[in-house]
């Protein structure tokens, strides 16, 4: 939508105020501008250097900041609108500030505060939108809001986790290859020039490292080139929905890596979807939702066929246990939600249950990746190393 920049004078005082809005058309600024009992002087669209971008800003503690104190307002008695305002004031991140006194707008407008959110998407998911207008309907906003927040918190605190045990591995590796590169670049030829000065035969695995660094210093750029190339490759491979479901099996798949990825995935499943029913979101569209959210196109293939299960009066476990991604004690313990009528409860168990497995996971992960690493970069450098010396070991024998 366009950024509309208005001046108005304020009925009462006679004041000229200034300001901008999100909004459709120069009339819905005008209509805020009499609604809000002030006189329209000059409404114009703000240049476009102007616009706000919405979304990009706006972080998960951010959200879950402004879910928080909402909820709280709400809860203690006050106006949605007067809620929304204050929000508005005292909000420090200056994307989720506009949003909210669009938010303001649309509410006084006569929307409904789904409605509202569901026009920024990329701040507030279908998730949160839903269960909005569970609790809107219900008349439990302040419950389901503090439900939210606490999702949020947990989901968050879940892909942080994930995230962190690659930071670790990733870091460790990047570091080793620019010195791997430094000594192929810089060492090895210096080495090289003096093989070269005294004119005798080198081993193999000299000749290895040195045809290495020579490969590495005249061909740099093709090098560099290829390599964005098959990245660029890659990226768009895992595009397709083919791409990405054989990707994403393959990761599940893979050891050690696959077992967390999997516990993290049926967490955030079991989490969303407990959330979603326990807030009086219909079983179909909460599965829909959980289904966008799984991060994982297996997971996401699977929840999939759950709903058509369900459309069909079956059973979520089945489809569930076909997939093959979910264990036998999630597939039992989601039959016999589903036969108790307690799946909300159930499905919050089992996400309680995976998020200490998931730390568990990680753990184990960055145990056993370290004494790798450790092995990996000592056989490369430490041969690289010898494989320069095997030539100096050779002279001193000779001249012995």
């Amino acid at each position: 939508m366009p950024m509309w920049e208005y001046t108005a004078k304020s009925a009462g005082s006679g004041q000229i105020l200034k300001g901008q809005l999100d909004v459709p058309s120069r009339d819905d600024v005008i209509a805020f501008i009499r609604k809000s009992r002030m006189t329209p002087v000059s409404v114009r669209e703000a240049p476009k250097a102007l616009n706000i971008s919405f979304g990009g800003g706006v972080t998960t503690r951010d959200v879950v900041i402004f879910t928080r104190q909402f909820a709280t307002m709400i809860n203690a008695g006050l106006p949605l609108v007067q809620s929304l305002t204050i929000l508005a004031e005292q909000s420090e991140n200056k994307k989720l500030k506009e949003v909210t006194r669009t938010l303001v707008y649309d509410v006084e407008a006569g929307n409904t505060l789904a409605d509202a959110l569901r026009k920024h998407p990329k701040v507030f998911s279908d998730l949160y939108v839903n269960m909005v207008a569970a609790g809107e309907a219900g008349g439990i906003l302040d419950t389901i809001l503090l439900r939210l927040a606490t999702f949020l918190e947990k989901n968050d605190a879940l892909v942080r986790k994930v995230k962190g045990a690659m930071v670790y591995p990733g870091a460790i590796m990047s570091v080793a290859g620019v010195a791997i590169a430094v000594l192929l670049v810089f060492v090895i030829p210096v080495f090289q020039e003096m093989f070269a000065s005294v004119n005798m035969d080198l081993p193999a695995p000299t000749r290895l490292v040195i045809g290495l660094s020579n490969m590495l210093v005249r061909w740099w750029p093709l090098i560099i080139v290829g390599g964005a190339g098959l990245a660029f490759a890659f990226r768009q491979y895992y595009q397709t929905p083919s791409g990405r479901k054989t990707i994403d099996k393959g990761l599940l798949h893979s050891p050690v890596l696959g077992d967390m990825l999997r516990k993290a995935a049926v967490s955030r499943f079991t989490r969303t979807l407990g959330t979603l029913i326990s807030s009086g979101v219909s079983i179909l569209d909460g599965l829909e939702i959980t289904a966008k959210t799984a991060g994982n196109m297996v997971i996401h293939d699977a929840v999939m066929e759950s709903r058509q299960s369900i459309a069909g009066g079956e059973t979520i476990s089945g489809p569930l246990q076909e997939s093959g991604v979910f264990p036998p004690m999630v597939i039992s313990m989601v039959a016999v939600g589903e036969q108790t009528g307690g799946l909300d409860d159930m499905l919050s168990k089992i996400a309680d249950f995976y998020d200490e497995e998931v730390d568990v996971a990680v753990s184990a992960l960055l145990s056993l990746m370290e004494p790798i690493m450790i092995v990996v970069l000592g056989v490369v450098v430490g041969g690289m190393v010898v494989a320069m010396y095997l030539p100096i070991f050779d002279m001193v024998n000779a001249v012995q």
